[in-house]
């Protein structure tokens, strides 16, 4: 196959397709191509795309291919979307994501330990906006459930991997210099990040073993309580009954 005629295939298939194309899914529908092959037909779409000023591009999403507008023409696609409703992340889901994000995988409890309070119904929806996913259990006490992030957290980010996530100290720029934000993004966004979810100090540790060993107890003290030590049903009633009667009295 042609290398103008390969070009076509790709570009038709990533305009088509509803979410991010990987490699390994093109090759399903492009016999004996090797990847590379791919890699070097976008380079050479985005390259003409440029050259001929287009208003779009291919980028890397997720680990797939998938066309989206160009940044300077951001505020017009904004006009086209204005008013139309999108769910945000709330503060404390983004705070949550967020250690989830750099610390993957990791507990509930450690996440708890971070943020200062519950997270069990963050957690569970993030699960059912299938931002995180659970990923197996830790081999601590009580074997907790442990989360990472998925393929739809890249995409609802932009970003192609985990790895292309700001680092802490890039964060920390990006706090000093607040005029310079990227576009579209909230100062209070980027505060869910840092400082407390890139906490690695002693304190931070010292306060996340402490909640562990905390919900330890309390789930070895619910585990403690057996049926004998609850009352009967009958004694129930007869205590019920002796209240009344010295209420009447």
């Amino acid at each position: 196959m042609d290398s103008d005629k390969l070009k076509s295939i790709i570009e038709v298939l990533i305009f088509a397709s509803d979410e991010p194309l990987p490699i390994n899914q093109i090759r399903n529908y492009i016999e004996e191509v090797a990847p590379k092959d791919i890699k070097a037909a976008v380079d050479q779409l985005n390259l003409e795309y440029k050259q001929t000023e287009r208003t779009f591009q291919i980028i890397e999403v997720a680990g797939g291919y998938q066309m989206a507008s160009r940044p300077n023409y951001a505020p017009w696609v904004k006009k086209l979307f204005q008013g139309r409703s999108k769910a945000r992340l709330s503060q404390a889901a983004l705070e949550s994501l967020s250690v989830i994000a750099f610390r993957q995988p990791v507990s509930r409890t450690e996440i708890d330990a971070v943020r200062g309070v519950n997270s069990d119904g963050v957690v569970r929806t993030l699960l059912e906006r299938k931002l995180i996913k659970i990923t197996g259990r830790a081999e601590g006490p009580g074997r907790p459930l442990l989360y990472s992030t998925t393929k739809e957290f890249l995409r609802y980010f932009g970003v192609n991997s985990i790895e292309d996530l700001p680092k802490p100290k890039e964060i920390e720029e990006l706090l000093k210099d607040k005029e310079n934000l990227p576009e579209g993004v909230a100062e209070e966004e980027i505060h869910a990040l840092y400082p407390r979810t890139l906490d690695t100090s002693e304190d931070a540790q010292a306060n996340e073993d402490a909640s562990e060993s905390e919900e330890i107890i309390q789930e070895s003290e619910k585990e403690n309580v057996t049926a004998e030590d609850m009352p009967a049903e009958d004694v129930l009633t007869d205590n019920i009954e002796e209240e009344d009667e010295s209420a009447s009295v």
